[in-house]
């Protein structure tokens, strides 16, 4: 054997060591055997962990490894679990995931780390180790400035059985941990921000930027602070009390927000400009529906689920069928689904074109929405929605089968001939997705081809220079966390751009 392939397999031996066992030949039988008995039992990725590539793409795809590299590396944590599974147990690290499968859509062994981690979670709680819990909720509230809407949607203690009590103590344990976050005066700085959007990129952005001494303004178009937060996420997922902790937190650093003030209808970037705000941020969100093109779309009773969503979080009157029909498969359509039960629905049935296994939405989402009665029909799709009298009573489906992989890696839907059938439905919801409003832009700032705002990956500025954009309104739909993330890159962006250390790339 050459030095060369000795030294590579020592190498491999030092930082890989269960890849270098199994080519090897060779097991790990003393750590394998200190794995818990009940763990084995219920873990079914147990043997597959064995083999994991450690290919690390688990932690370079993970928003809470961005927001909080120093307490949290998911394939470090596996290994652990893997290596010393009796340790595991007392760490804050399994309470940190914040379930949004990222990793699991880019594991090429298809590993479901969120779902190994419960189980973990679980066996810590039956085995009483709660030091854990509280610690991770003190570094979530350190770390996260909407903590509190962070951990109703993300983090999800409710899953391993902890009590109501406990739940409780830890979110006071947030609220502590804040208290505790000095807030140093910091260098004020002379230049003005202005954020676009008060969802979760804008709020961090602000947050992050108000700490560096910057004057940040938010300028929000609804009467109301949180974007999708506040208008797209029901009540039953984040309480109102828990975001408006969150915002009264993020006031506290100095932000401004200007509410009713919606760029293109009330404001313009030149405006800003001439007004002296040196740098912009434009952080919109995907809060424009799509349509689907169905004959009948434009019958009473076929609303779309944003629009649904939003109304009855204003506190609006919204009529629910007693047969509803939701279309479509992503997180939106579980939320709107679950919202129409909770809100007088008899009968809800989410049709979705493809398989479960294609199903965009979180698989905990899916879950529990079944458990609470909501129905699921995979490999459905619609062709026109009936109607009588000017309202919708029902929904012409066609039976799909999948056909070779399409851009988005999936089997592409294709309709089964002759297999036409119909359901009476008195109302339906459109969830086929979200699209971000580019029209208030002015033509110096490129758009890409799915119709987002074009920005440097690495800088998160835009075409037109001093405008950055980030979250949802560049990389289209996407989680909490990944749109926080977007928040606290953009602030350092501006931050080097302000001070002159940014590059324009040309």
């Amino acid at each position: 054997m050459s030095f060369t392939s000795v030294a590579n397999l020592y190498i491999c031996k030092l930082l890989y060591p269960r890849l270098y066992a199994f080519h090897c030949g060779t097991q790990l039988k003393t750590k394998k055997a200190s794995i818990p008995k009940e763990l084995q039992e219920q873990l079914l990725d147990a043997e597959k962990l064995k083999y994991c590539f450690e290919c690390g793409i688990c932690t370079a795809s993970c928003p809470m490894m961005e927001l909080a590299s120093n307490h949290y590396n998911p394939r470090i944590l596996l290994e652990t679990i893997f290596l010393d599974p009796e340790k595991i147990l007392t760490t804050s690290d399994i309470w940190l995931c914040g379930w949004c499968y990222r990793c699991h859509k880019r594991c090429p062994q298809k590993l479901k780390p969120p779902e190994i981690l419960l189980l973990v979670k679980k066996l810590a709680v039956e085995k009483g180790y709660l030091e854990g819990f509280q610690n991770a909720a003190d570094i979530i509230g350190k770390t996260i400035p909407l903590a509190e809407s962070c951990y109703y949607i993300c983090f999800h203690p409710e899953r391993t059985k902890i009590s109501k009590e406990q739940f409780e103590n830890v979110l006071k344990k947030i609220i502590e941990s804040r208290k505790q976050i000095p807030k140093k005066t910091p260098e004020l700085r002379d230049e003005k921000i202005a954020i676009i959007g008060s969802g979760p990129a804008g709020l961090t952005t602000a947050y992050e930027l108000a700490r560096k001494g910057y004057k940040a303004t938010v300028f929000e178009a609804f009467p109301e602070i949180g974007g999708m937060l506040r208008y797209g996420i029901p009540e039953q997922r984040l309480p109102r009390k828990a975001l408006e902790n969150d915002v009264e937190y993020v006031k506290s650093f100095g932000v401004e927000f200007k509410l009713g003030t919606g760029l293109g209808k009330d404001l313009t970037i030149e405006q800003l400009q001439r007004e002296g705000y040196k740098a912009i941020f434009i952080a919109v969100g995907a809060l424009k529906s799509r349509l689907i093109g169905c004959e009948g779309e434009e019958l009473q009773g076929v609303s779309c689920a944003l629009d649904l969503l939003r109304e009855i979080k204003s506190g609006k009157e919204v009529k629910i069928g007693k047969r509803v029909a939701v279309i479509g498969g992503g997180n939106v359509a579980i939320d709107a689904a679950r919202t129409a039960f909770h809100n007088g629905a008899r009968e809800v049935t989410i049709l979705y074109r493809r398989t479960r296994e294609e199903m965009p939405a979180n698989p905990w989402e899916a879950k529990e929405a079944e458990e609470e009665g909501v129905k699921i029909e995979f490999l459905l799709a619609p062709t026109k929605f009936l109607g009588k009298d000017g309202h919708v009573v029902g929904v012409e489906l066609v039976k799909i089968e999948l056909g070779e992989p399409d851009e988005t890696g999936r089997g592409k839907p294709v309709p089964i001939q002759n297999s036409n059938f119909i359901k009476d439905f008195d109302m339906v919801i459109l969830a086929v997705g979200e699209a971000v409003d580019t029209s208030f832009l002015p033509k110096e700032v490129e758009l890409s081809d799915i119709n987002t705002i074009w920005a440097d990956p690495i800088t998160m500025e835009t075409t037109m220079e001093g405008v950055f954009a980030g979250g949802d309104a560049v990389i289209g739909p996407s989680s909490v966390m990944e749109a926080m993330v977007a928040g606290k890159k953009a602030a350092s962006s501006i931050d080097r751009f302000l001070r002159g250390g940014q590059k324009r790339i040309e």
